[in-house]
């Protein structure tokens, strides 16, 4: 869960979501609400990701010194940590144009130790499909584009047009509103259903749905710690 929305007192933090959704959560470090000196021990702190939200404050073609910054000291580390990039649509204070993942390519390059997760990413669905294709460093996920869009499935089809299904994370990005948690589970098994080929449909899914993360953040599925859960 990203520690910098909404902010604390303003929603369920993010261990007690784990604990009512009974699994294990973790906290993801906003680069912008914290100094570069968290993110260099973000990882000894229990963060298993960093979180820019660049694209709102510059855009991605233009990113600051700041998260410049952050991105050197996190890559010092030797074991950086994931970074989750904002890119596609969002509020009305974001420049779309500035929001396209492609600006990245060289950061990307330039940091070639970090796994880079692009979010969102609608309407540059085939762009982040093809900086996964082209960068062994790249994942990214449809949040925000499904469940919002019309028609998930076609959204899913550009997502695989180019990028293979190790690159591409389940997520729904809900936040406030409390059906999109289950929307965005339903569209998103709906429209796997459809697009990928039933021979390689439940394979690819529940990487999809699960394991592409688990590698990505370093994460496990075992027991949870204390009592046993309902």
């Amino acid at each position: 869960m990203d520690d910098g929305f909404p902010p604390p007192g303003e929603g369920v933090e993010w261990e007690e979501l784990g604990e009512l959704a009974g699994c294990r959560a973790r906290p993801v470090l906003r680069i912008e609400t914290h100094p570069l000196e968290d993110v260099a021990t973000a990882r000894t702190q229990g963060f298993v990701a960093l979180k820019t939200i660049a694209a709102y404050r510059g855009g991605l073609d233009r990113v600051s010194e700041p998260v410049l910054a952050a991105l050197e000291a996190n890559e010092a580390t030797g074991a950086p940590l994931p970074v989750q990039v904002h890119c596609g649509f969002g509020d009305s204070d974001l420049w779309l144009a500035r929001a396209d993942p492609s600006h990245l390519k060289p950061l990307i390059e330039r940091f070639r130790e970090t796994k880079f997760v692009l979010l969102h990413c609608y309407p540059f669905v085939r762009e982040a499909g093809w900086l996964a294709h082209v960068y062994g460093n790249v994942w990214f996920d449809l949040s925000l584009t499904i469940p919002h869009v019309s028609r998930p499935a076609e959204a899913l089809r550009e997502a695989l047009e180019l990028a293979p299904v190790s690159k591409l994370l389940y997520a729904s990005d809900a936040a406030r509103t409390p059906e999109l948690y289950y929307l965005a589970a339903k569209w998103w098994r709906e429209a796997l259903a459809e697009v990928l080929p039933p021979e390689d449909a439940e394979a690819d899914a529940r990487a999809i749905l699960l394991e592409n993360a688990l590698a990505v953040y370093g994460l496990s599925t075992g027991p949870l710690p204390g009592a046993a859960r309902r």
